[in-house]
């Protein structure tokens, strides 16, 4: 009767330490959205654009992002008058990439998709994220960071870290899938500003792929401008 006593005690308190860490992580996701400027702010971003400047192992580039919530999220880069675009949509993804070859799109692989699929709505993975069909799972802290397991709805497993003091998402790690290989993908996040609009974002993201890096660097944001979500269809570029 004791031993089942303890079993009991036992499965009682695991019961409730995960219980408590789902509350945490709930508050910690809570606290990061209020960051970057609250529920109500966040639900009237209907799309974003933004133009960026990048340096590539010691070339420059310039970008473009266009996001329209839900449907779709394209960047384009410019390297010396070649365009390199990443389409993702809520159907699936393609891409243009010159330095491989080809001037037609095609379709993303399943993993790098599923990786980047966040990207079509306001406020990624995290932001309403049961309705999205997200999973959390706080994993503790890390330095001064906590740590948060992402298991998106496409089976996609990302760990975010949100700093302690700030609430701000200051690195993402994740893998997607490139050139037939499975690449690990480091994101540095930094230089945190509001926009015009009010809500606050990085301005500064550094990308490390292991073979190579990107830093890219934010120049102009303009939330809500309009944004035709037909050139997120693979046909048009």
């Amino acid at each position: 009767m004791k031993k089942v006593t303890l079993l009991l005690a036992a499965i009682a308190c695991f019961c409730m330490t995960g219980a408590v860490y789902a509350q945490t992580a709930d508050e910690i996701i809570a606290k990061h959205i209020e960051a970057i400027g609250g529920k109500d702010k966040l639900s009237k971003i209907k799309t974003l654009y933004t133009e960026t400047s990048s340096e590539v192992m010691g070339n420059q580039s310039t970008g473009k992002t266009y996001m329209v919530d839900g449907k779709g999220f394209k960047s384009e880069m410019d390297f010396n008058g070649q365009k390199m675009i990443q389409c993702y949509t809520d159907k699936g993804g393609w891409v243009v990439n010159p330095f491989t070859g080809g001037t037609a799109p095609t379709q993303m692989s399943a993993d790098y998709y599923n990786y980047g699929r966040s990207q079509i709505f306001t406020g990624g993975a995290l932001y309403d994220y049961a309705a999205k069909g997200n999973k959390i799972e706080l994993q503790g802290k890390e330095g001064n960071n906590y740590k948060l397991k992402v298991t998106t709805s496409s089976n996609a497993e990302l760990t975010y870290y949100i700093d302690a003091n700030t609430y701000y998402m200051n690195k993402s790690v994740g893998k997607t899938e490139m050139q037939g290989q499975i690449v690990p993908i480091t994101i540095n996040y930094s230089n945190f500003k509001k926009t015009d609009f009010g809500n606050v974002m990085p301005y500064t993201a550094e990308l490390d792929f292991g073979q190579f890096a990107i830093t890219t660097n934010v120049s102009k944001v303009e939330v809500n401008k309009d944004i035709d979500a037909g050139q997120f269809d693979q046909g048009k570029l």
